[in-house]
């Protein structure tokens, strides 16, 4: 048993790491003829087609009865994971772009709606078609208290009429990236949830995302083949045109822990992944330590060296415009950047990219939540690695959101080495601005069991999906890395050897 790595969650992060010397070796060349189709399709149901309402108008909508809610959930899912842009391949078939991004193009998430039975959306499971933008009811029973359940009676679930649930299809990103794809699923998941929080702003709808479930449950409920696809998260959506306070929930409601394995086999490649899943599920009840027994969580930003130059990154909130339409705009036309010019951003730009991401107080009187889910961002940290911010000094900089500022643990210009780190793209030499998320992963374990590694990568994701919006928002390039030489990550930037690298964000001006 390889137990000098800990936990499986541990020995899976040590064991998916990318190595100068060992990442050729690992590599594989791609089967074209097996390359897996990103939409699911359910050839038998009743189909709710969603593109009218895209286009129906105020006055319709005051005569037509329901057609408002229909208008509001439509648009919900078009900028949750609707299709955005159609882009021609050598290969034959067409790139469908979403509105969240996808390592790879993959897209190994699957949306489904389940609901509780309403005048408007009759009981029973639906499957989400961004490729149509349609709903296909494929199961009529209500299964509502049977996910309230499984989800160990969520007060969000006894509040809402409907819930979406994100899965994941392993195959659609372990095609190209092997094990170390159960990394990018939930980064994935996490750009996912991210739009689902800021859409429930343009919407009038509340999410709630329940990380802690009985896992067998919520896929039986579904019907999935656990082998092939697996749960990820439930979102329970309150409807603020009916319920104007949205409820306040304990972080434990969110994320709860699984056990933690200590003693597993040496498991061959190509099998990491599913272990791995497997691992990480919930089969009963948890038991939530008490308040007292819990560590909480820091009350002050972790890394707080001495004699650090500090710069304070309190600035004035972006502009999203009435009724939040710059937002609409930007999930809509959100493209990842291909490549910089690698001329520098000003220290105002990126104090705007962080005060969007981690200060969500700040918007509450433009239209947002003030207090969004999360899994636990208190395990999240944040690095960035500065190479070219007019006003701020080139070098390593740890950020932190409770103080408000950035505070500096290395003086170097890392442009040459960034380049090394992220595989050779030159996205990381170019960038004027490199920001990583990391986690203490034992310190993780210890408070939520394997299944943590599930919350970190898509509280990640989550991150990082505000820090796209916000700088296509401000006519900036901004591309998400979840390929890097991990060790060496920590090793260039002074990061502490304790911080696992989740994922990496690039900014800069776009080519």
């Amino acid at each position: 048993m390889p137990e000098q790595y800990g936990s499986i969650a541990q020995y899976y992060h040590e064991r998916t790491k990318y190595d100068p010397e060992t990442i050729a070796a690992k590599g594989q060349g791609l089967d074209w003829s097996k390359q897996p189709s990103p939409f699911k399709e359910y050839k038998i149901g009743t189909v709710f087609d969603l593109k009218p309402y895209l286009q129906a108008d105020a006055e319709a909508s005051a005569v037509i009865p329901g057609i408002a809610w229909w208008q509001r959930l439509s648009h919900l899912l078009l900028y949750s994971y609707g299709i955005t842009a159609k882009v021609p391949t050598m290969v034959g078939q067409p790139l469908y772009l979403r509105s969240a991004p996808s390592a790879g193009g993959l897209y190994p998430a699957e949306v489904y709606l389940i609901s509780r039975g309403t005048p408007l959306i009759p009981a029973g499971l639906y499957s989400y078609n961004p490729l149509a933008h349609s709903l296909t009811q494929f199961w009529e029973s209500d299964v509502w208290s049977d996910l309230q359940a499984a989800c160990f009676q969520h007060p969000a679930l006894e509040s809402s009429e409907i819930a979406l649930i994100a899965t994941a299809i392993f195959y659609r990103s372990a095609w190209r990236y092997q094990d170390r794809a159960y990394r990018r699923i939930f980064l994935d998941t996490g750009h996912l949830l991210g739009n689902i929080e800021l859409a429930g702003g343009l919407t009038n709808f509340r999410p709630y995302f329940i990380g802690g479930f009985i896992d067998a449950s919520v896929n039986q409920i579904l019907y999935l083949d656990p082998e092939q696809e697996g749960a990820i998260a439930v979102v329970p959506l309150i409807d603020l045109a009916v319920q104007q306070l949205p409820l306040k929930l304990p972080l434990s409601c969110t994320a709860l822990p699984s056990a933690t394995q200590v003693e597993y086999p040496e498991v061959p490649d190509g099998e990491l992944l599913a272990y791995c899943h497997r691992a990480t599920q919930i089969d009963e009840a948890p038991v939530v330590k008490s308040q007292e027994q819990q560590e909480v969580a820091h009350l002050e930003d972790k890394y707080n060296f001495p004699f650090c130059l500090k710069v304070s990154t309190r600035t004035n909130p972006i502009d999203w415009g009435i009724n939040l339409v710059g937002l609409e705009t930007t999930i809509l036309e959100r493209r990842s950047t291909r490549a910089y010019t690698g001329a520098e951003l000003t220290i105002d730009e990126l104090r705007v990219l962080l005060d969007f991401t981690y200060q969500p107080q700040h918007y509450v009187d433009r239209g947002f939540d003030g207090d969004p889910d999360y899994f636990d961002l208190s395990l999240i940290e944040t690095f960035i690695a500065v190479s070219g911010v007019t006003g701020l000094e080139e070098g390593c900089y740890y950020y932190a959101p409770k103080a408000q500022e950035l505070r500096q643990i290395r003086f170097k210009n890392f442009r040459r080495e960034l380049h090394f780190l992220c595989l050779g793209q030159e996205l990381g030499r170019d960038a004027a601005a490199v920001l990583f998320h990391t986690a203490d992963l034992k310190k993780a374990v210890a408070r939520y069991g394997d299944r943590v590694y599930r919350y970190l990568h898509m509280d990640a994701g989550h991150l990082g999906q505000k820090l796209n919006l916000a700088a296509i928002r401000l006519n900036l390039g901004v591309s998400g890395i979840g390929g890097f030489f991990d060790d060496r990550v920590n090793e260039v930037l002074g990061i502490p050897t304790d911080e696992a690298v989740l994922y990496i964000t690039t900014l800069g001006r776009p080519r």
